[in-house]
């Protein structure tokens, strides 16, 4: 069980998705999976995005475009880890941003967000 399921909610955003995607793969800390829902995208971002499929990261589609919330929440029911984490599919992280919240989680157990 990974100990991050980092969920990008997606749609449409084919010009960002890439950046948002290898922002998540090139993080230091590596104990993660990425969920990528897509919530019926009309652009060619699930073209993109398709192009990361691993072992590590999968894509999950919408039946029907159902909004960020719903998106989000899909994310969270196929999550496998205590930790769940998001990253809109317009922004990127800093290489060192998952293993910040890790040290964090390690420094103080008893917080709770």
């Amino acid at each position: 069980m990974p100990f991050f399921t980092v969920i990008i909610p997606l749609y449409n955003k084919e010009n960002f998705v890439r950046d948002a995607i290898k922002s998540i793969l090139n993080q230091t800390f590596t104990d993660f999976k990425l969920l990528i829902i897509n919530d019926c995208s009309t652009d060619n971002s699930v073209y993109i995005a398709s192009e990361f499929l691993s072992d590590k990261v999968q894509l999950i589609h919408h039946e029907k475009n159902s909004g960020l919330a719903a998106t989000r929440n899909t994310g969270i029911k196929k999550a496998t880890s205590n930790y769940v984490t998001f990253l809109d599919a317009d922004d990127v992280w800093k290489p060192n941003f998952l293993e910040s919240v890790f040290q964090l989680i390690q420094n103080f157990p008893e917080a709770r967000i």
